[in-house]
Parts: structure tokens; sequence; C-alpha cells
């Protein structure tokens, strides 16, 4: 492998939601993923913040990112990340923004998940904020 990517991981608890719309959504808020396609408006935030609108939702999971600007031209890093987790039967649920990946597995298979990509040479940090 080469360098080491670390990994942070993120205190709060995430929904994944389906929602009528973004209007109860406060955007400005850190860590809210929104998606919007021809079928339907899809919502990822911490727990607390899970809007009234909301019509379908699954609650429990946490979210880690690889830390650092990985450049849009960067090839296989969330490819290698899901494959492992896919090897140990860890389901993810994956968002991207234009500088990092970030990664949502059930709260129940954090530790696993941490402890499989630290066995593959990734550097996992815990955030304390």
């Amino acid at each position: 492998m080469e360098a080491a990517i670390t990994i942070r991981v993120f205190d709060p608890v995430f929904s994944i939601c389906k929602v009528k719309d973004f209007e109860s959504v406060d955007l400005y808020s850190p860590f809210v993923f929104i998606g919007r396609t021809d079928e339907e408006n899809s919502l990822v935030c911490p727990l607390d913040m899970v809007p009234y609108n909301t019509i379908e939702r699954e609650d429990g999971w946490r979210m880690f990112r690889m830390e650092g600007d990985l450049a849009l031209s960067m090839v296989g890093i969330l490819s290698r990340i899901s494959g492992i987790l896919a090897d140990a039967d860890i389901n993810i649920f994956a968002v991207s923004t234009y500088n990092t990946d970030y990664i949502l597995v059930p709260e129940i298979m954090l530790q696993d998940a941490l402890d499989v990509l630290a066995e593959n040479g990734y550097i996992i940090e815990v955030d304390e904020s």
C-alpha cells in the first residue's frame, strides 16, 4: 500500500433519510449531506437533526472520513476501503465531497470496521470534539 491514509471517526450517530424536501434542513450545520435526483431527496444528518418531513429513515450509522484533500485524480481510494469492508461483511453508505470521501457503517459494526481497516494499514483517529 502507498502512504498510509488516516481515517478520522466522528462521534455523532447519523440517520440516512428520504425526505419530502429540504425546507426544514439546516444546510449550514456540519455533516449534513443532501442528494437530489429525479426520484428522491436524500439526507444524511446527525440523529438529532432529522426533519419532521422525513418519509423513510434508517438510524444508527457512524461516520468516518479519509483525512486530507484527496485529489479528484486519485484512483481507487474508496474502492479499496469498500472492498476491505465488504470482505469483512460490513455494509457501507458512502458520501463524497470535493475534498474527500465519507463512509458510514452501522453503529454496531463500527469497531469491526475500524479493526479491519487498521489491520490493512490505515491509521485510525477518533474525533474528540
